[in-house]
């Protein structure tokens, strides 16, 4: 694992280099900034003490640098589905195999995270890249950048507020069970406080690519989490586009959790909107034939834990829409997940995973259900 100075190093390199790139255009007073800059660098490098671990300072700035390195290596028996476990094109004749031997690094990700403090509260900074970019090469991609101000505001990219972010099941594969709401959208939010454990938020949200809007969306969100019970409520107003036509955009989510004794986890996540596939897993087309097309999905999930390295799990997920999505020959307007999954924490930092992951999706038109299967391995090294 990198050590809290090589990554103080590091980062301080890139930024003279940059700096010194600069630097030929610049005035005297511009050097003189760029020579303080180094003057901080050689600080750092002859510092006596450490900073906290994790952690480290550029002037009255805490920066953390985090993410971790991900290879999965997967099998599909039925239809090639990917790197993501993409379930809407199981039963289309392009994507049916004898067996296809598939694996990748592109989950992997880093993030750098800073904190200053301000008369105003501590200012925060998110910036989160993973290598999930276009046409299915390693190319980065952004996931999270944002800006905190205190515990209430929060400017910029991240999960949308009508996620319900802290009883997502574990997956071994990236997208996990279908039935759930899944975005990272720019947005302004504002979160206060209910009393004791519970929170509210509320924000102004960009619409999810699929929707086609150019109008804003409003969610609002309530939440009690005291470690042992999680309740939340999210609702979601917006607008999506199709040609000429334009339609409402509304979603409720509801979910809870309970943890039932020792290592158990029960959760379960409830989603219904209309006009709202382009939110959820599954990817629905909002509009169909010029009407909005309702949805409704849920996932289930039980987690164990067997001994302070083992825990194990399996998750149900599962959409149903009126209206049906056109995915090539094919058309859905129902699909199923389940995902059995067991992880192995080798040390504090690597863990080791693997997943049986069967999915099921009808043909709208025909009746006709088809089913696909995959087996999924994966190591993982957190810093």
């Amino acid at each position: 694992m990198m050590t809290t100075r090589m990554k103080a190093l590091l980062l301080a390199a890139s930024a003279l280099s940059v700096t010194g790139t600069l630097a030929y255009a610049q005035d005297a007073q511009t050097q003189a900034e760029l020579d303080a800059l180094r003057a901080r660098v050689e600080a750092l490098e002859s510092a006596d003490s450490s900073p906290a671990e994790g952690d480290f300072r550029i002037g009255n700035t805490t920066l953390d640098v985090y993410g971790y390195v991900k290879a999965d290596f997967f099998y599909d028996f039925d239809f090639d589905q990917g790197d993501t476990a993409f379930v809407n094109v199981i039963g289309e004749p392009s994507a049916a195999t004898d067996g296809t031997f598939g694996a990748t690094v592109r989950q992997s990700r880093i993030g750098l995270r800073t904190t200053t403090p301000s008369g105003i509260g501590d200012i925060g900074g998110q910036l989160e890249l993973d290598l999930f970019g276009s046409g299915g090469t390693a190319e980065l991609r952004i996931r999270h950048a944002n800006i905190t101000i205190g515990d209430q505001f929060l400017i910029g990219q991240y999960w949308t507020n009508f996620q319900p972010l802290d009883t997502y099941p574990t997956s071994v594969e990236f997208n996990g069970p279908v039935g759930i709401a899944f975005a990272r959208v720019p947005q302004l939010r504002y979160t206060g406080q209910l009393g004791g454990n519970a929170q509210f938020a509320v924000s102004l949200e960009e619409n999810v690519s699929g929707s086609n809007s150019d109008d804003p969306v409003l969610t609002a969100s309530a939440e009690y989490n005291d470690g042992t019970y999680i309740a939340r409520g999210a609702v979601l107003y917006g607008k999506a586009n199709s040609g000429s036509v334009e339609v409402d955009q509304t979603g409720f989510t509801a979910s809870a959790s309970v943890r039932p004794w020792q290592g158990g986890l029960f959760q379960v996540n409830y989603v219904t909107g209309e006009a709202l596939g382009p939110y959820l897993i599954g990817l629905g087309d909002a509009i169909v034939g010029g009407q909005a097309n309702d949805v409704d999905g849920y996932t289930v999930e039980f987690r164990q834990d067997l001994s302070p390295k083992w825990n194990v799990g399996i998750a149900y997920g599962r959409e149903n829409y009126d209206l049906p999505t056109s995915t090539g020959t094919l058309s859905f307007t129902e699909l199923e997940t389940i995902h059995v999954n067991a992880f192995y924490k080798a040390t504090d930092n690597l863990t080791l995973s693997a997943e049986y992951i069967y999915g099921e999706r009808n043909d709208a038109p025909t009746g006709r259900t088809f089913d696909g299967s995959r087996v999924q391995l994966a190591a993982q090294l957190n810093f």
